[in-house]
This record gives structure tokens, sequence and C-alpha cells, in this order.
């Protein structure tokens, strides 16, 4: 039996963060294969920047060297558009696909918040997120500002499902907080963003003029 670790996120580009925390969270939690998974850009919860081919292009160009990465496109292209392009879904897919396996969902700290969180509207918080907590295991890796213990104390759907094996907290050991829109600002603003992202998907944003002004 092995051990695997969907990642899911817009990769919109996928940045040198995004890289070293999954490298960190397969080291840290003995991850066989982590799965990259890129969010289609038609989803009514976020604004993709970039179409879907350019963004799963990148995470390609991202990943090759490495035998433990792998990307899958079931949210960008097999569940585009579709009722279930949710993450209980996304994970009840690769359950099916690996049932061997034992499937984690990997994440920040500021995700595990928001999937339930108390500050926000009941109908503003994540679809499905009673079976997706019940159902699944997490690994969260910390971020700044966030006390990851306290949010899931804040949260009775989360605390209620705390059995010790539901949620494998990482703290990173070191501060890198990168973020995708502020590789698009500087693009679009004519900085220079180079050694913020892979080096490939660097000159491949550039060669597609992706995030300039007009964008």
């Amino acid at each position: 039996m092995g051990k695997i670790g969907i990642y899911g996120s817009s990769f919109d580009p996928i940045t040198n963060v995004h890289l070293w925390t999954a490298s960190t969270i397969a080291h840290r939690a003995r991850l066989d294969k982590v799965i990259f998974v890129p969010c289609a850009n038609n989803r009514t919860d976020k604004e993709m920047k970039t179409e879907n081919e350019h963004r799963m292009n990148m995470v390609k160009l991202a990943i090759e060297d490495n035998p433990m990465f792998e990307v899958d496109d079931y949210e960008s292209s097999k569940r585009a558009g579709t009722a279930k392009q949710y993450t209980f879904f996304t994970m009840e897919y690769f359950k099916e696909k690996y049932p061997e396996d034992d499937v984690y969902f990997m994440m920040g700290a500021d995700i595990l918040r928001d999937i339930d969180n108390q500050e926000v509207p009941v109908h503003k918080r994540w679809k499905h997120r009673e079976q997706l907590i019940a159902l699944n295991k997490f690994i969260v890796m910390a971020r700044d500002g966030i006390d990851m213990l306290k949010v899931i104390g804040q949260s009775p759907l989360l605390r209620n499902h705390d059995d010790g094996t539901r949620f494998h907290l990482i703290d990173k050991g070191l501060s890198m907080e990168i973020s995708s829109s502020y590789i698009r600002d500087e693009f679009a603003k004519g900085g220079e963003p180079r050694y913020l992202l892979p080096s490939k998907c660097y000159h491949y944003i550039k060669l597609h003029q992706l995030y300039s002004k007009e964008d």
C-alpha cells in the first residue's frame, strides 16, 4: 500500500513555492507520489487568468524532472463545467483510481480555515464539506499567521472529525509566501519574477505573452 498526496490549486502560474511545498510534504509525510490537479477556468468560486491548457502545460514543465510528481486533468478536462467539480468528488475519483493506496488531500492552512469558516455565511462555505471531511484525510501545511489547531478547534465540523489521524499538520520551518497573484502582477507591471517560478515556466509565459497588461 502506498501513500498519495492530491495537490489541487489554480497553479496560475505554478511557483517555486508550490514545488517546495509538494516536495516538503512528500518528504515529511513519507508520500510515494504527489499528483498536481489544476482546477478548471470556468469554476464559479475562482477567477482564472489563464486558459486550462496553458496552466496544465506549465505544471507539466515544472514537474517533468521529478519522478515522484504527476499531473492529472481530472478537474480541468474530465470534470470541467460539471456539477461534480468540487474537491469531494475529486477525492472520490482518486480513491477509486488508487483503491489499494492511502490518498490524502494536500492544502495550506488558509484552505483548511476556509472549508468551514465560521465567520462567513453557511452558503459561502465549501460545497459538500461534511462528506469531504468525514471521508478523507488531509495533510495541512502551515501558513504565516494562521494557528492550525485554533482553526480546527473553532469549527464544529473539523474538531468533531479530529480523531488524531484526520489532519496531519506540518509546520514549514521556513517562511516562504510567494503567491501566483504576485507573480502575475510582476509580469503585468513589467517586473522581473524570473527566480520565483521554474525557469521553463518563466520562458513559457514569455513565449505566450501570458499575464501581460492587456490580459
